[in-house]
């Protein structure tokens, strides 16, 4: 049991209302990719477009209040896909079948092995730039970048598995590239003035998923030497980095056109793994429904770190109870205490470009409402 004491205010990332970082796609970009798609508009025009809404984005993020802010993933298709298919020995794959979700299935899109991966640059570190001079200096622009584990996790496919032997007979090997990678992408982001990165990573949200342990178990995977691998993997590419730059993750349980993965369970299987990775100063938990469990894992946070509680969905628009939220931070607070949590959406608003079933005045207004319970709090 934590010993609570007064509540402060936040001045650096996580700060007590925050955001995940994806957002809905406007109709005007949705309409110029399309183009672009069909050959009437050139790469250029379309970056253009890209360019014009990130701007207005970051406007109205500045506007409803947000310290932080990103550029909504706007470049993206996918959040995870886009960026690995950025690594050198990398391309994107058309598969027969996309990932499964509940009511619902992806598009077919993978990211396969042409080579042994490496990093010479990467198109996100340009995109990370434009954001950057665009936010100015009054508020934090953040990258967000799927983690390491799921990189591997995406290889471990059965789509991926046998083409990522060829390439890499030797798993270690195959480890080694992904870190090395991953954290001279890093690196090149601090470069460019980042501070402050978000490492998204669903691997953790299959781990303790009831359905994926039990399919995992009957092919004969060791759940927990699979966890430990994941961990060191993502602690590896998170250390040794500039004392500067904050280093968060956040862990999600499917969220593609409102729906979900897996049937759920709580974090108890994982937690002890995941939340002893050295370096993560906060952890992006999804808490929104019932699926998620209990908040008694957090009883392994470190006495340094910070939980950002993901109590609000992303999938709908409707607000939540304010008493409940506030009942569900009670409930928290016997596992951590009160100054080391912060509020935000369960996930992003728009993890693919295809984006969950809320309108973006939904959208908008559910920031405001985290805003305005996260100030009553922590006033």
């Amino acid at each position: 049991m934590s010993t609570q004491t007064e509540p402060k205010k936040r001045t650096v990332t996580p700060f007590r209302y925050d955001i995940v970082g994806s957002f809905l796609r406007p109709d005007a970009l949705k309409d110029a990719r399309l183009k672009f798609k069909s050959g009437e508009i050139t790469a250029e025009q379309l970056k253009e477009v890209e360019n014009d809404e990130i701007v207005k984005l970051v406007q109205k993020q500045k506007e409803v209040g947000l310290q932080a802010v990103t550029d909504g993933e706007f470049r993206r298709s996918w959040w995870h896909l886009d960026f690995f298919w950025g690594f050198d020995g990398v391309e994107r794959i058309i598969i027969d079948q996309g990932y499964q979700f509940n009511g619902a299935e992806s598009r077919p899109e993978t990211a396969g092995l042409t080579g042994k991966i490496s990093y010479s640059d990467h198109p996100f570190v340009s995109h990370y730039a434009f954001l950057k001079g665009v936010a100015g200096e009054d508020v934090v622009a953040r990258q967000s970048i799927p983690a390491a584990a799921q990189f591997l996790f995406e290889l471990d496919r059965a789509e991926n598995k046998e083409s990522t032997k060829i390439i890499y007979p030797n798993r270690d090997e195959l480890v080694s590239d992904i870190a090395r990678a991953y954290k001279a992408s890093i690196l090149a982001f601090y470069a460019a003035g980042c501070r402050s990165i978000q490492i998204d990573d669903c691997t953790w949200g299959a781990l303790c998923d009831e359905q994926f342990i039990a399919f995992m178990k009957q092919a004969g995977v060791n759940v927990a030497e699979y966890a430990n691998e994941f961990a060191k993997l993502n602690e590896e590419v998170i250390s040794g980095l500039p004392d500067d730059l904050v280093v968060t993750t956040h862990v999600c349980r499917g969220n593609y056109v409102s729906t979900y993965a897996g049937v759920g369970g709580g974090y108890e299987p994982i937690a002890q793994t995941l939340l002893s990775i050295n370096n993560y100063s906060s952890y992006y938990l999804e808490f929104d429904t019932e699926r998620a469990g209990d908040f008694k894992p957090l009883r392994f946070l470190k006495d340094n770190q910070m939980v950002v509680l993901g109590l609000f969905s992303s999938k709908f628009g409707e607000l939540e109870s304010k008493e409940d939220i506030l009942k569900r931070i009670e409930e928290a607070k016997q596992y951590v205490d009160l100054n080391r949590i912060c509020l935000s959406p369960q996930c992003g608003f728009a993890s693919t470009e295809e984006g969950n079933h809320l309108t973006e005045e939904q959208q908008w207004r559910k920031i405001a409402y985290i805003k305005e319970i996260a100030e009553e709090i922590w006033s």
